[in-house]
C-alpha cells in the first residue's frame, strides 16, 4: 500500500493568478481593458484615418455618400461592444450602400472586418463563421452583379482607373477571394481571442475554487488540531482536578503531585494552541511542520495514568517511521481514543493500547472494558473526535473502526499505511522493539 502524503505549502505565492494574467497582456491590451471608451475612440479614429484617402478621392468625383457612410460606420463602431451583431449588420448595410453610390470606392470592408472581429469575441466560433460566410456571400454577389458591370462600362471619371485594373472579371474574382479570406481571418482572430478569454476565465474560476477548497481544508485541519488539544487537555485537567479534590485531605503529597501535573497539562495545552494560532497570524514565519510525537508519546500516556486511566501500553515490531506527520497521526489517534475513555468510560478497570508495525502497515488498537453508556456512544459530544481519527487515517490510505467490542467495552482499531520509502527503511533497522508498560 502507498500512503498519500499531506502536502504543505512552501509559502505564500508572490503573485495571484489575476496578476499573472495581467502580466501576459501587452500594453495595448491593458490599455483597452482599463480604458474601454478611449479604446473605442481610438478604433474609430483609426478607421477614419484609413478611409481619408478613399473619401477624398470619392469627393473629387462628386460622390458625397461614401463620406457620409464612412462617418456613420465610425459612429457604429463606437458601439460595437454593446450591440456587436446589430452593429455588424448595420455596417454591412452601410458599406453596401457606399458601393451603390460609388462602385469603385477603393476602401471598403474595413469596418466590416472590425465588426466581425468584435462579434467573434462575444459569440461562438460556429455562429460567427456562418455570419462571416453570409456577409462574404453578400459582398461577392454585389461585386459580381453591381461592381463588375460598372468596371466593364466605366463612366468618364472612372475610365482611367478601369484601364489600370486590367481585365475586370479577373480583378473581381481576385477581389472576391480576398474579401472571403479577410472576412474569415477577422472571424478567426476574434474566435481565438474569445477562446483565450474563456480559458483565462476558467483558470481564474479554477483558482478561486482551489483557494476556497484550500481554505476549507485548512480550517478543518486547524479545527481538528484545536479539538485534539482542547478536548484532551481539558479532559485530563478535569480528571486531575476531581482527583485532587478527593485526595487533598488524606494524601497532601499525592494531591501536590496531581496539581503539578494539572499545571503542566494546562501549560502544554496553551503552548499547542499558541503554535496553531501562530500559523494563522505569522503565515510563512511560523513553523508549519507537525510537532514530532514519538518522543512525547510516553509522556502523554503517563499523563493519562496520572489522571486515573488504568493503562497498559504494548508496542511490537519495528520502530515507527521517522516521518513527523505520520508520528503525529499515531499520537493524535491514541490521544483521542484515550480522551474518549477518560470522558465517557463508565466502570473502566482496564485499558489496553497496542501499537504494532508489520512491513508497511501500522496498527493502533485501543480497548477498554467499560460498561455500555446509557445512550449510543456516537451521540455523545460533538463527534469531532471520531471524525478527526477517520480523517487522519484516510490521509495514510488506512481504515478505522470505532465501536463496541466483541466482549463489551469500546474499541478503536486504526490501520495505517507506512509512507513510501519508510517501509524498507524500517525493516532494515535490525531487531524489533517490544515495549511493555504496566498499568499503575
Amino acid at each position: 500500500m502507498t500512503a498519500a502524503q499531506p502536502m504543505e505549502g512552501s509559502g505564500t505565492p508572490d503573485v495571484t493568478f489575476a496578476e499573472l494574467a495581467e502580466r501576459r497582456r501587452g500594453p495595448i491590451r491593458r490599455f483597452a481593458r482599463d480604458r474601454p471608451v478611449a479604446a473605442d475612440v481610438a478604433v474609430c479614429a483609426a478607421y477614419l484615418l484609413l478611409s481619408t484617402g478613399a473619401v477624398l478621392t470619392s469627393l473629387e468625383h462628386g460622390h458625397w455618400v461614401p463620406a457620409a457612410g464612412v462617418a456613420v460606420v465610425a459612429v457604429l463602431l463606437f458601439f460595437r461592444r454593446r450591440r456587436s451583431l446589430a452593429v455588424l449588420v448595420a455596417v454591412l448595410f452601410v458599406e453596401t450602400g457606399i458601393l451603390l453610390d460609388d462602385p469603385l470606392f477603393t476602401l471598403n470592408s474595413v469596418g466590416l472586418w472590425v465588426a466581425l472581429y468584435t462579434s467573434a469575441t462575444q459569440y461562438s466560433a460556429r455562429r460567427m463563421f456562418a455570419m462571416g460566410g453570409l456577409a462574404s456571400a453578400v459582398q461577392i454577389l454585389f461585386l459580381l452583379f453591381w461592381v463588375l458591370p460598372a468596371t466593364a462600362n466605366p463612366d468618364a471619371e472612372h475610365r482611367e482607373l478601369s484601364r489600370a485594373l486590367g481585365n475586370p472579371s479577373d480583378v473581381m474574382l481576385l477581389l472576391a477571394a480576398l474579401l472571403l479570406v479577410f472576412d474569415m481571418v477577422a472571424v478567426g482572430i476574434g474566435a481565438a481571442v474569445r477562446n483565450n478569454r474563456l480559458h483565462d476565465a476558467e483558470l481564474a474560476n479554477w483558482g478561486r475554487r482551489v483557494e476556497a477548497l484550500a481554505q476549507t481544508a485548512e480550517r478543518n485541519r486547524i479545527a481538528r488540531e484545536m479539538h485534539d488539544v482542547v478536548a484532551h487537555s481539558l479532559s485530563v485537567m478535569i480528571a486531575l482536578s476531581d482527583g485532587a479534590a478527593v485526595v487533598v485531605r488524606r494524601h497532601p503529597d499525592r494531591a501536590a503531585e496531581v496539581l503539578t501535573k494539572l499545571s503542566a497539562t494546562g501549560r502544554g495545552a496553551l503552548a499547542d494552541m499558541r503554535r496553531v494560532i501562530g500559523v494563522l497570524r505569522d503565515g510563512g514565519n511560523a513553523p508549519l511542520e507537525p510537532q514530532p510525537a514519538s518522543s512525547s508519546l510516553n509522556a502523554m500516556l503517563e499523563g493519562f495514568r496520572v489522571a486515573g486511566v488504568p493503562l497498559r501500553f504494548d508496542q511490537t515490531g519495528p520502530a515507527l517511521p521517522e516521518d513527523a506527520a505520520f508520528q503525529l497521526t499515531v499520537y493524535r489517534i491514541i490521544q483521542e481514543s484515550l480522551t474518549n475513555v477518560l470522558r465517557y468510560g463508565r466502570g473502566v478497570t482496564r485499558v489496553a493500547v497496542a501499537l504494532s508495525r508489520e512491513d508497511d502497515t501500522v496498527r493502533i488498537k485501543v480497548t477498554d472494558n467499560g460498561q455500555p453508556p446509557p445512550t449510543p456512544r456516537e451521540t455523545i459530544g460533538s463527534g469531532q473526535g471520531l471524525k478527526g481519527i477517520a480523517e487522519r487515517t484516510a490521509i495514510y490510505d488506512g481504515s478505522v473502526y470505532a465501536g463496541p467490542g466483541p466482549q463489551g467495552g469500546w474499541v478503536v482499531h486504526a490501520i495505517l499505511a507506512v509512507p513510501d520509502g519508510e517501509a524498507a527503511h524500517g525493516s532494515s533497522k535490525g531487531e524489533d522493539t517490544d515495549e511493555h508498560a504496566d498499568a499503575r
